[in-house]
């Protein structure tokens, strides 16, 4: 079974800038691809940004230019820094992963409880 753990969402003002971090853990043989996705309310959840396994990442429209995403191998986590944050951005942001576990390399695709990101005007 795979967990993740999810920090650094709140409430922040239009411009500033916020760090989300998901940490991995339990039976994790490998990692194919980690992101991060949101949803506001009444929407539907959308990815936000991912990086696959070589290190190639992928940004919606809506975060270029303003969203980095990044990994740390060693420690099965994956960062989302956010700048320039705008209203548009408000929402629960999920962080999610999909691998292989240990011992049988079954896939698994995880998912965090969700981390609120408020950004006032």
């Amino acid at each position: 079974q795979v967990q993740l753990v999810e920090s650094g969402g709140g409430l922040v003002q239009v411009g500033e800038s916020l760090r989300l971090s998901c940490e991995a853990s339990g039976r994790i043989q490998s990692i194919n691809d980690m992101g991060w996705y949101r949803q506001a309310p009444g929407t539907q959840r959308e990815l936000v940004a991912e990086v696959i396994s070589g290190g190639n990442t992928y940004y919606a429209d809506s975060g270029k230019g303003r969203f980095t995403i990044s990994k740390d191998n060693a420690k099965n986590t994956v960062h989302l820094r956010m700048n320039s944050l705008k209203p548009e951005d408000t929402a629960v942001y999920f962080c999610r992963v999909r691998g292989f576990d240990y011992p049988r390399g079954d896939e698994f695709d995880a998912w965090g409880r969700g981390t609120q990101v408020t950004v006032s005007s």
